[in-house]
């Protein structure tokens, strides 16, 4: 379980594939508090750490965690968000986030406005995903908070902090991202669409 608030970005030193999955090792700054076998969210994906040497570890990503995430885009040297995970009795300063992406989304528009950025996201409605104004959405990671929510496009604002201490300062036009609904409204949605 995470909240959405991004600990630190990291750094990719290494990506090997084998057979389907792909192994990812990661400089951090909070490498020497890992454990092997611990949860962390990378670009909100809930992935194992499976190997720790110095200040990297390692996780591995299987083929549909490729298939549903921008995890198989990244390459070498590229930052990733990074958040482990919640300390039950901690407060809970974004939302309850699984780190189970539910699909990708594509940057489509990014437009400076009153001290923030607006940046507007498009994806595939057709696994009935749904966002409502001012409810939750993780991208890539991130807790956020929705506006101006349409049938397969939304749009969240950015303080400058977000920007300077995440990967959306890297963000670009036609980019992909990890979208992760809220938990609630999937249940919702699940629920009026059987």
């Amino acid at each position: 379980m995470f909240t959405g608030i991004i600990e630190t970005l990291g750094t990719i030193t290494n990506i090997t594939k084998e057979q389907g999955n792909t192994h990812l090792t990661i400089k951090s700054n909070f490498t020497n508090e890992l454990k092997v076998d611990q949860s962390v969210a990378h670009n909100g994906v809930c992935l194992t750490v499976v190997n720790i040497e110095n200040d990297e570890y390692t996780v591995t990503a299987i083929k549909e965690t490729l298939d549903k995430t921008n995890i198989g885009n990244l390459s070498i040297s590229d930052f990733i968000n990074l958040e482990r995970g919640m300390k039950l009795g901690d407060r809970l300063d974004g939302h309850i986030v699984q780190g189970h992406v539910d699909q990708k989304a594509i940057c489509t528009n990014i437009k400076k406005e009153n001290g923030s950025t607006i940046f507007t996201f498009t994806y595939d409605p057709s696994n009935n995903n749904i966002t409502i104004e001012k409810g939750s959405i993780t991208v890539s990671g991130v807790s956020l908070t929705v506006v101006n929510s349409k049938k397969n496009e939304f749009s969240v604002a950015i303080i400058p902090y977000t920007i300077e201490n995440t990967t959306f300062k890297y963000i670009e036009l036609g980019d992909a991202v990890n979208l992760e609904f809220d938990v609630i409204g999937k249940y919702i949605s699940r629920l009026t669409n059987s």
